[in-house]
């Protein structure tokens, strides 16, 4: 696919504190601002060695946007306990660069072991969204019945995203039903990503999104490579052949959509 021009691109959901980007982190984000016209990041936090890092980036860059939360997979990164850390997590969400609480949810794949404790963190960090009126970002994996329970019971004032949401016609429904937004990956565009179509058939327009989840998830053809923001062009191709319509009209909507969840001008 050729360069895209003419055209805005912002990736709701990225890591660019991840380790990965230490060898060019700076070199790449002024070259993805210039040349691919990814205009609006959102770099999140999934623990708060991690948030606080987000927050230090999106400092540093005007298109760089940032979330703080503990993410299910991360709930061990210190000894401390759930209440000294929702009030960590309240005072770096003062940040005016902060825009959501995420990302948090429950992970049943990687631990299987510590579920009730994942809901506890999961809970409490929805009533933290709601007491300081910010959306969610929500991870879900193997564990989607529970986190449909859950987002019904503490449903977040501000809504949210469901963060590389997994292609589950019930999942979809349902946070759908609650006011989410979907946002889409790079596995949509996989060839063995059977239902991909379906799901992005059933998210109607004003309710999508598109990120790369970088470093991780790179779409086809870059299947297998560190995912970068430019990568943003392909996930947004494959909507819009869905969807029949241009590439240029996806990267507007999705624009616009992510622009109006995170309150972001």
């Amino acid at each position: 696919m050729p360069p895209i021009i003419n055209m805005e691109f912002f990736d709701a959901h990225a890591h660019y504190n991840d380790e990965k980007f230490n060898i060019d982190r700076d070199v790449l984000i002024q070259k993805l601002y210039q040349e691919s016209n990814i205009t609006k990041i959102i770099s999140a936090g999934y623990s708060l060695t991690s948030s606080q890092e987000g927050i230090e980036l999106a400092n540093k860059y005007p298109q760089i946007y940032t979330t703080c939360g503990i993410s299910p997979n991360d709930i061990e990164e210190n000894v401390d306990t759930l209440s000294n850390k929702m009030k960590k997590i309240k005072k770096m969400a003062a940040n005016s660069k902060v825009v959501a609480i995420g990302e948090i949810g429950l992970d049943y794949y990687w631990n299987k072991e510590n579920k009730n404790e994942q809901k506890e963190y999961f809970i409490a960090q929805l009533e933290l969204a709601n007491e300081l009126n910010l959306p969610v970002v929500i991870h879900t994996r193997e564990a989607i019945q529970d986190t449909i329970d859950i987002l019904r019971q503490y449903a977040p004032n501000k809504k949210g995203m469901m963060h590389c949401c997994p292609l589950n016609r019930e999942l979809v429904k349902e946070t759908l039903k609650l006011g989410f937004y979907i946002s889409f990956c790079g596995p949509v565009t996989f060839k063995n990503s059977k239902n991909a179509q379906e799901i992005i058939e059933l998210v109607p327009n004003n309710r999508m999104l598109i990120e790369t989840d970088s470093p991780y998830l790179s779409p086809e053809p870059k299947r297998g490579q560190r995912n970068d923001s430019s990568n943003l062009q392909y996930i947004a191709q494959k909507i819009a052949e869905v969807k029949q319509m241009k590439i240029e009209e996806i990267a507007k909507i999705t624009y616009n959509n992510a622009s109006t969840l995170f309150n972001i001008p």
